[in-house]
């Protein structure tokens, strides 16, 4: 059933902060809701592109003549990015009703070019730099996550309750695409000249044999640069801020309610596994095929926001607790289908010695994983603001992103201590659990809180 909409008191239309709205009586101005939305997801897009940035340009970045770290010390900095991206949206998720989503977004988009050109430069430099610059520069990469726990709650303060399992799905989906664009353009952009600056020379085994070629690393910041300038330039001229006022005492009474936990519990479960795979898939993929195949990376992300897109609609007509049991299912049978791969290796690494796992089963068990959560993110999201008040929401969706913003950092640090059996078979005890739990709190008849 469509929330009626009311003619807009003038507050709504004339002023930088917004007086008079309440979405779900009715008193909203789509046009100023869904502008919003489109405004806040470009600059969402491109903070997933920043966040990932680090993660695209890292397994070539190893092989570049006069640098090299071992597959160990790539793992490592492939974390550092969730590191900070689940520690700021921390800090993020108590932003909006502080300052307001124009003077938030203005702010996060103007951050962004930092870790944006300090990527670019480094990539330049004609011996490697020490280490300690490039985790400082990944570190910095992990804003792009960071702010992703201020942009979904103030976008939800928005919409009405039937409709924001579209919104955000439409804004988070369309916002985890920039990790599947910046993984599609950077194999593509790095491949040729494009700014009259020199490139660099890497190398490759093919067959046993070591090969030269040259690349461009620079190229893909540089391209991406444009883009958020105009991301902060629409923040501060076209948007408008809701007024809804909480100070951080007041927001942490979202911790003594009990589903602030378990949905934690399934967000990490979601967009948890999403992020930290993204951020692992490239160097998988470079380990046992070698870099030529990097370039198929992004379907992964790719698959798992279009179906974030396309499960928000459905979600607001079924509810999110079935899907996100459906999701739990999902993920442990897709996990087992590439811990199989594992365990029963069918193909021949790039070394032409090194026995791997088939790239058909690994890819369409990867691929699977990214679909599976795709589907939870938007079910959590749909259920969020269906369980908790509004004001409550909006920390709830911060609190629950930012820890599943470690992803990165967790699937880093865990393919760089232990065996990817191990990881997978993890994934998939997690993922039943999970599946468990929301159908218990969630889907079943009954249900304590049905969503």
């Amino acid at each position: 059933m469509s929330t009626p909409i009311a003619p807009a008191p003038r507050s709504l239309v004339s002023k930088r902060t917004i007086e008079d709205w309440a979405p779900n009586d009715g008193q909203w101005c789509s046009k100023t809701a869904w502008t919003t939305l489109a405004i806040t997801t470009f600059n969402l897009t491109l903070a997933f592109i920043v966040w990932y940035l680090p993660g695209a340009l890292i397994p070539t970045l190893g092989t570049i003549t006069g640098w090299g770290f071992t597959d160990s010390q790539s793992y490592w900095l492939l974390a550092m990015p969730g590191l900070t991206g689940g520690a700021l949206r921390i800090v993020w998720m108590f932003l909006p009703p502080m300052m307001g989503t124009r003077r938030m977004l203005t702010l996060s988009a103007l951050l962004m070019l930092i870790p944006f050109a300090g990527w670019v430069w480094v990539v330049t430099l004609p011996q490697q730099p020490a280490y300690g610059l490039l985790v400082a520069l990944a570190l910095a990469a992990g804003l792009g996550g960071g702010v992703f726990s201020g942009y979904m709650p103030s976008t939800s303060y928005f919409f009405p309750k039937a409709k924001q399992g579209t919104a955000l799905g439409l804004q988070a989906g369309l916002g985890n695409f920039g990790v599947s664009v910046v993984q599609f353009v950077v194999p593509w952009a790095i491949g040729f000249s494009m700014f009259g600056i020199a490139g660099q020379v890497a190398h490759k085994t093919v067959d046993g044999e070591v090969v030269a070629y040259d690349v461009w690393l620079h190229n893909p910041g540089m391209i991406f640069i444009p883009f958020a300038v105009v991301g902060a330039i629409l923040a501060w001229t076209m948007l408008k801020s809701v007024n809804v006022q909480a100070n951080p005492r007041q927001q942490l009474d979202i911790f003594r309610n009990k589903h602030t936990w378990i949905m934690t519990l399934e967000y990490v479960l979601t967009f948890g596994i999403f992020s930290g795979l993204a951020g692992s898939f490239g160097m998988l993929i470079k380990q046992q095929y070698g870099t030529d195949m990097i370039k198929w990376v992004f379907l992964g992300a790719f698959v798992g926001s279009l179906a974030r897109i396309c499960w928000g609609p459905l979600c607001d007509r079924f509810g999110g607790g079935p899907w996100t049991v459906v999701s739990g299912l999902g993920i442990a049978a897709s996990a087992a289908v590439v811990l199989y791969s594992y365990l029963f290796p069918t193909g021949i690494g790039h070394d032409g010695v090194t026995e791997v796992p088939g790239r058909g089963i690994f890819m369409l068990g990867m691929v699977s994983i990214f679909f599976f959560s795709g589907i939870g993110n938007a079910a959590t999201f749909k259920q969020m603001p269906t369980i908790f008040e509004p004001r409550q929401a909006g920390g709830v969706i911060g609190w629950t992103a930012a820890i599943a913003a470690f992803g990165p950092f967790i699937f880093g640090v865990l393919f760089a201590q232990f065996a990817k059996t191990a990881v997978f078979g993890g994934v998939i005890v997690y993922a039943l659990i999970c599946a468990v739990v929301a159908w218990w709190y969630y889907a079943r008849s009954g249900a304590e809180a049905r969503s």
